[in-house]
């Protein structure tokens, strides 16, 4: 089984289907049919420990007894599969009673179909798609894992459909701060806007090789902790969890940003707080109420910044993506935020991001900052990571690596003074530098940038595949409300 030719055989069957509007519709019509076949596979573990196990879905709407096709022919397909698909199935799970006793392994059903959609109107083509994915055997370890590199490859092309506003984090960055971080088993690793969950499964490929025995599968199956507001990232995020052991992910579907900061108690702080949260964004006055005065802050970033500090335990340490916006703003609230960070935290090092990083889903020029509650901030580092050799810009086809950050990481280990011709590359500040710079953290130069002119034919390839994903997006939106107005 290859990325290539699982991603290909969908997409050949689903093209030939009206319903179909583009890649992103593409995309959710697979992630809610393999999350049913991955989690019919949990529960097929889950019986054969526990022989009192109950499904939390109604029999006849289990995977094993309606997507499965025995070639007896007594598989459901074209219309008789797409009315038992929208008429029964959907508003099923749709509707399972959850409480606040029901075990997180079961909820995760009804949350994942709150806001899911079937939209392929052929039946004979749905049972194709059905068929394909069933022929994946979740319960086999071995290629379960193998398909940890499809699914990435499926976020990846999500990131590539939406144009939405919404981008989300290379692996390569959620890997390298994770190393940088060193969560350890008994830790609880939190991101309060995890999207499709990168960060939280950098943490857990970093936390497996420390499991050593049953005791130890417990406590990294109780590793993490997510919140994400907008329903297809999480039901993303939760296959992502379920695909990597996790039987109970403990991700909510809510915003961050709803509950008074200064109401959070102790059970609700974590250890290990890494996160990229949105960028640009701005919140009702409702929601800015949940913060201090000096605090209410405009731009969400802060917010969510504001929020992390409030929830990360003493000891605790974080790493967090922002805008470098963030780092010389001096309005009120940026200057309060950041005047906190440096008296109640150790803000030790702030690694400046080479340009284009999120490219071409963001232009905007962006930092990681690393901080921890130990003690108040007596000096921070900066250090610019460089475009590396042969590289102008990163893109899509060429998108920044693990090894890039290797200056980083060896750096790291061995902090000095990297003096330039034009600069420095890396260079420390007395915590007093910065206060009578009025908190600017605007202190590490970009490297002298080349403009970078496309050639016309590339300009020209350039503007179409953005018009292309645009119009992806206005189909997805006038699908919905053809649906919701009852229309075809």
């Amino acid at each position: 089984m290859s990325i290539t030719s699982f991603v290909k055989t969908l997409q050949n069957i689903m093209r030939n289907d009206a319903g179909i509007s583009g890649d992103a519709q593409r995309i959710e019509q697979i992630v809610w049919i393999l999350f049913l076949k991955i989690y019919d596979a949990k529960e097929e573990i889950w019986e054969f420990h526990n022989d009192s196990f109950q499904s939390i879905i109604p029999e006849d709407y289990r995977w094993r007894n309606w997507a499965v096709d025995y070639k007896d022919g007594k598989a459901m397909t074209g219309e008789a599969l797409l009315n038992f698909v929208n008429g029964e199935l959907f508003p099923v799970l749709k509707e399972i009673e959850v409480d606040e006793n029901t075990p997180i392994s079961k909820a995760i059903v009804r949350f994942a179909f709150e806001d899911a959609y079937n939209y392929m109107k052929d039946g004979v083509l749905l049972r194709q798609v059905i068929n394909f994915i069933d022929s994946i055997d979740f319960t086999d370890y071995k290629e379960r894992h193998a398909f940890n590199e499809i699914y990435e490859q499926i976020l990846k092309d999500l990131q590539a459909q939406r144009a939405s506003g919404e981008f989300y984090s290379p692996r390569a960055t959620t890997d390298f701060i994770t190393r940088m971080i060193k969560p350890q088993l008994g830790e609880r690793v939190a991101d309060f806007a995890s999207g499709t969950g990168g960060f939280l499964t950098s943490a857990l490929n970093y936390l497996k090789p420390q499991v050593k025995s049953t005791e130890d599968n417990e406590v990294y199956n109780n590793s993490v902790f997510g919140i994400e507001k907008k329903a297809f990232p999480y039901l993303l995020s939760i296959t992502n969890l379920l695909l990597h052991d996790i039987d109970d992910p403990v991700i909510i579907h809510g915003n961050s940003l709803d509950k008074n900061v200064r109401e959070y108690n102790e059970n609700e702080k974590f250890e290990v707080i890494m996160m990229n949260p949105p960028y640009g964004g701005s919140e009702k006055d409702s929601i800015k109420m949940n913060f201090p005065v000096e605090l209410r802050s405009s731009e969400t970033a802060d917010l969510f910044l504001s929020v992390i500090m409030y929830r990360l335990k003493k000891d605790g340490r974080a790493g967090v993506i922002l805008p470098n916006g963030f780092l010389f703003g001096t309005d009120g609230a940026k200057r309060a935020i950041k005047e906190k960070m440096i008296k109640e935290f150790n803000l030790h090092t702030i690694i400046r991001l080479p340009h284009s990083v999120f490219a071409p889903y963001t232009s905007i020029h962006t930092n990681i900052l690393f901080f921890d509650k130990t003690h108040p901030t007596d000096d921070v580092w900066f250090y610019r990571l460089d475009m590396p050799e042969g590289y102008k810009n990163f893109s899509k086809t060429k998108p920044i690596k693990l090894e890039h950050f290797q200056p980083a990481m060896d750096w790291w280990e061995n902090r000095n003074v990297i003096s330039e011709n034009d600069g420095f590359k890396a260079q420390k500040y007395s915590v007093q530098d910065i206060i009578d710079d009025n908190y600017n953290l605007d202190l590490c130069g970009f490297q002298q940038e080349e403009e970078i002119v496309l050639e016309p034919q590339e300009l020209i390839s350039k503007y179409q595949e953005e018009r292309t994903q645009l119009n992806n997006e206005i189909d997805n939106i006038l699908s919905v409300i053809q649906e919701m107005l009852g229309e075809d």
